[in-house]
């Protein structure tokens, strides 16, 4: 078991390794030695009742990307940014490469001043918004985390101006 994950399970022998991650039903195996995953296979089926379904292409909303002839792996959460992009009415927006730039920072004063911008902020789904961005960091977009860092610290007061 990985000390600081107690769903990811790691089995080492001989310079091979088998990765067992666990998420409430579903299990997921990643080897670089197929007997191993056969071996687990059919042990685990001796015990539960499994269905093998094959090679993942998708995990928690993340895509998986395999190059079998240059022994690459990629992660990518394309599918899963564009449906929160959809999901918070944001799918026509334009990406841009920066993001905040340095030295940028957030404050009291730039939340919504009138009761009108209050009431229009009230329909904003903001901390839903910030932990969909939170999960997208934390998986695969590491370059955005200094944003989601800034614009979190206000999830309880959220309405400063666009």
């Amino acid at each position: 078991m990985i000390e600081k994950d107690h769903c990811v399970y790691v089995k080492r022998s001989k310079g091979n390794f088998l990765i067992l991650s666990l998420y409430v039903n579903d299990i997921l195996l990643a080897e670089n030695d197929k007997e191993m995953i056969i071996v687990t296979q059919g042990w685990m089926s001796s015990k539960f009742k499994m269905k093998d379904m094959g090679e993942a292409s998708y995990v928690l909303g993340v895509k998986i990307l395999r190059d079998h002839s240059r022994k690459l792996l990629g992660l990518s959460q394309k599918t899963y940014i564009k449906k929160i992009l959809k999901r918070f009415q944001m799918q026509a927006c334009k990406h841009v490469d920066t993001l905040v730039k340095k030295g940028s920072t957030l404050s009291i004063s730039m939340c919504t001043q009138t009761s009108e911008e209050k009431e229009k902020m009230a329909r904003v789904p903001y901390s839903n918004v910030v932990g969909s961005l939170i999960y997208a960091m934390m998986c695969t977009r590491p370059d955005i985390c200094h944003a989601v860092g800034l614009v979190s610290r206000f999830r309880t007061n959220p309405g400063f101006a666009h």
